[in-house]
C-alpha cells in the first residue's frame, strides 16, 4: 500500500494529505463553536491546539512535498479550494448554517483563481 501510494503524483499525494489536514483545522477552529461554548474559553483553546497538532502534522509534510513541483501562489490557492470545499459542507451539515447562492458565486470565483494561477 506505501509503494502504491509513494507512486502517485505528487499533486494527489499533497491535495490528500492537505484534505486530511483541513479535516482537523475546521474541526480546531470551529468546532469548539458547538461543541464547547458551555466551556471557558482556554479550555477550548487547548483542546483546540490538540486538534491543530494533527493539523501541522500532515500540513508541514504535504506543503514540502509539493514546494518542488508548484510555486507558492499555486500552493496557496490550492490550499484555499481545498479549506472552502471542506468548509461549506462542514457549516451546513455539523454546524447547521443555512446554504446561500453566494457559496455557489464564491465557488466559481475560486475555479477562477485556480486557472489564472495554475495557466502557464
Amino acid at each position: 500500500m506505501i509503494n502504491y501510494v509513494l507512486t502517485l503524483p505528487v499533486i494527489i499525494r499533497t491535495s490528500f494529505l492537505l484534505i486530511l489536514s483541513n479535516m482537523f483545522m475546521t474541526f480546531a477552529w470551529y468546532g469548539h463553536l458547538k461543541n464547547l461554548s458551555n466551556k471557558k474559553w482556554y479550555i477550548a483553546a487547548l483542546i483546540s491546539w490538540s486538534i491543530a497538532l494533527f493539523e501541522y502534522l500532515l500540513q508541514v509534510p504535504a506543503n514540502r512535498i509539493v514546494y518542488s513541483e508548484l510555486t507558492l501562489y499555486q500552493l496557496k490557492i490550492l490550499q484555499e479550494v481545498i479549506t472552502l470545499s471542506l468548509f461549506v459542507p462542514f457549516a451546513m451539515i455539523y454546524m447547521r448554517q443555512p446554504f446561500k447562492m453566494d457559496y455557489i458565486w464564491a465557488g466559481l470565483c475560486l475555479i477562477g483563481a485556480v486557472y489564472f494561477i495554475f495557466r502557464s
